[in-house]
């Protein structure tokens, strides 16, 4: 269905060009749209003509004609005026209404065909009909992206996305639920990561421009086939929770960048408070002091040199020696050891993946 104030639009920019006042009433005959009220005084003989056999009709000075969508009765424009100049007019409007409801419905299906097609709600035969149908090329490269900002509820980035970036008929901006908007993107360039990593940015520069505050962007893997587009959506979705947990410092990420976080973040929450039990005992890394904690991170750093590490903390090399012998002796764990390090590593990162856990409620 056309929006009111889309019609409203349309019918002011005709009476420009046509000099001609235009209104645009329902089948219930109420005026939804029109360039003077004066016209309101049709709309008795409007709600007549509805009932009426005929497509068009000339009463009391009032051109009226019916506009369908699929043999459904949806609108009756007036004119107001007579004579064949008025019809060829009031012909010429209509037309253009009736175009605008194919647009907007062909949109509204395209819509729902990528809600259904991302949440997996489509059988695979279903997927393809309706591509056909549509005329969404099935077998064209593409990628989804999630976009994600700090109030999300209470902001307007699909409106402002679909008013900046709709224009590609190539591309869909939807959303599935009110906290995300989804952007399924053609891939035309033989670069594609490159041109994926500049679609991101121009999404992230533009939001930042309209004010839209905290902006996280996250995208899957390429897919050439659109029974594949659910994969890379859920592969962002994925990469924009890991993202999160362990790269907060980045607002745009992608699935293939995710590394031993992906692995993590699918572990059962059970395991990862054995797995932490197991290292630590009864301790957790929440309980080391900030000094220890920074030591162990600029450690990390700067793989696992001794003299870097040192150096930008701005202390003694014996210093650090000793911070690591005490940590040695409260963990088990020698951070020198390479093997040691990569448990440790591994086990700080479970740590976080916990804490952001349980920041839900279930």
């Amino acid at each position: 269905m056309i929006s009111n104030q889309v019609l409203q639009t349309t019918i002011d920019g005709l009476r420009s060009i046509a000099r001609v006042d235009l209104c645009v009433v329902d089948v219930d005959g109420k005026m939804i749209a029109t360039t003077s009220e004066e016209m309101s005084n049709c709309l008795g003989a409007a709600q007549d003509f509805s009932r009426s056999p005929a497509d068009s009709q000339e009463v009391q000075g009032y051109q009226f004609f019916k506009i369908f969508d699929e043999a459904q009765l949806e609108y009756i424009l007036v004119i107001g005026g007579s004579g064949e100049d008025v019809y060829m007019i009031g012909k010429m409007v209509a037309f253009q209404i009736q175009s605008l409801l194919v647009a907007y419905k062909e949109r509204f299906d395209k819509d729902n065909f990528i809600k259904n097609l991302l949440l997996d709600n489509l059988l695979l035969v279903d997927i393809y009909s309706r591509a056909k149908k549509l005329h969404i090329p099935t077998d064209v490269s593409r990628v989804a992206l999630i976009i994600e900002s700090e109030n999300s509820r209470d902001s307007n980035v699909l409106e402002l996305m679909r008013g900046s970036f709709d224009s590609n008929n190539k591309d869909f901006i939807t959303a599935v639920d009110e906290n995300n908007v989804i952007v399924v993107k053609e891939l035309v360039e033989a670069d594609a990561g490159k041109e994926i990593e500049r679609a991101a940015r121009t999404i992230d520069d533009f939001l930042e421009k309209e004010g839209i505050a905290g902006v996280r962007i996250a995208y899957g893997t390429i897919v050439k086939e659109i029974k594949e587009v659910s994969r890379s959506y859920k592969e962002a979705k994925m990469a924009l929770d890991v993202g999160k947990i362990f790269f907060d410092e980045r607002n745009i990420i992608a699935y293939n960048e995710l590394g031993i976080g992906r692995l993590i973040y699918q572990l059962p929450i059970p395991l990862c408070k054995m797995f932490i039990k197991e290292i630590f005992g009864g301790k957790s890394p929440d309980d080391f002091d900030e000094e220890t904690l920074t030591t162990i991170n600029k450690f990390f750093e700067n793989s696992l040199n001794v003299s870097e590490t040192s150096r930008q903390l701005f202390i003694h090399r014996n210093t650090l020696v000793y911070r690591l012998d005490k940590l040695q002796k409260s963990t088990g764990l020698d951070l020198r050891v390479f093997e040691d390090a990569i448990t440790f590593k591994i086990a700080l990162m479970v740590v976080k993946y916990m804490k952001y856990m349980e920041t839900f409620e279930y």
